[in-house]
């Protein structure tokens, strides 16, 4: 465990394409809800960024919500895992509403023209992968229009209370306010305005 500056830094391993399955499932739909997180920070013609997108779990939803109008950029470092998401929105309809992005694992890695075009953006069960959460939070900062909202999560029984304050530290130094602290069903969440 490496000490960076103020805050305490754990990287987790990243959850693997190979079990993507166990990520979308009817249960997890019921107990997560991704509609209601939809319906609350997602509104028709915004433009979202779904950072850490896995399967699609929480990208159908959003993509619902956009509408015709909208557009959702899916962002995950595995390829297998953007390849299912593509698959799933066509299969559903929502494949003109849904960009996808294969990361680097040190950045987002988005063209810079990007840049402020956000309108909002979910890091959800995620950062605690990320190898520096806090260049992740700049660069979701700068992807995001003034005011545009950030919601992010992280499950407990991997990421303990002193590890998501530490998170919230950093993202409040990339220039987020907290506007918002839950425990999303079991997971502590926060969301955040730029």
């Amino acid at each position: 465990m490496k000490n960076e500056g103020k805050t305490e830094h754990h990287q987790h391993e990243v959850f693997s394409a190979k079990n993507a399955a166990h990520l979308d499932t009817p249960l997890r739909r019921f107990l997560y809800r991704p509609d209601r997180l939809a319906e609350r920070y997602v509104r028709p013609g915004d433009r979202v960024l779904d950072f850490g997108c896995g399967p699609g779990f929480f990208t159908r939803e959003f993509a619902r919500r956009v509408g015709e109008n909208g557009q959702v950029v899916s962002v995950d470092l595995q390829y297998e895992m953007l390849r299912i998401v593509q698959e799933k929105m066509e299969s559903e309809g929502l494949r003109s509403r849904v960009t996808t992005h294969q990361c680097r694992p040190d950045s987002i890695n988005l063209p810079p023209d990007l840049n402020g075009t956000f309108d909002a953006a979910f890091a959800i069960f995620v950062v605690h992968e990320v190898p520096d959460p806090a260049k992740l939070f700049r660069e979701i900062a700068l992807l995001l229009k003034p005011n545009g909202q950030f919601f992010f999560s992280e499950p407990p029984f991997l990421v303990s209370g002193k590890e998501f304050r530490d998170k919230l530290a950093l993202a409040e130094e990339a220039g987020f306010l907290q506007v918002d602290r839950s425990f999303f069903f079991v997971n502590r969440a926060a969301g955040m305005r730029k």
